[in-house]
């Protein structure tokens, strides 16, 4: 997917109109409606305006994921890092073991 298609659907899930975003992203409209109709490249400062303006990633912008959630990093601790490494060394089979063992636990509360 192009990210012009998907600042299109940003845009429209959030029921706003082009000239909404645009007077919003303090641009004149056309301007907009070529980054989403992808006539023009979206600069990098765009891109992160856009990412904030919709709190998505710009990974998400930029079709790299199909997450929209940012992760903060501010969040992870010390034990979530360990946790990860130690994780990182089971073989595929022991990692679904351990998630299918986390649903149960989850379910559970």
């Amino acid at each position: 997917m192009a990210n012009y298609q998907r600042i299109k659907d940003l845009r429209e899930d959030a029921d706003k109109t082009q000239k909404q975003v645009a007077d919003d992203m303090y641009m004149h409209v056309s301007q907009y409606r070529r980054y989403e109709s992808g006539e023009r490249e979206i600069p990098l400062s765009f891109a992160i305006a856009l990412s904030k303006y919709y709190n998505v990633s710009v990974d998400y912008i930029a079709g790299l994921t199909n997450e929209k959630t940012i992760v903060n990093t501010n969040d992870i601790t010390p034990s979530d890092i360990n946790f990860l490494n130690r994780f990182r060394k089971l073989s595929d089979i022991q990692k679904g073991r351990i998630l299918e063992r986390m649903d149960i636990m989850i379910e559970r509360e």
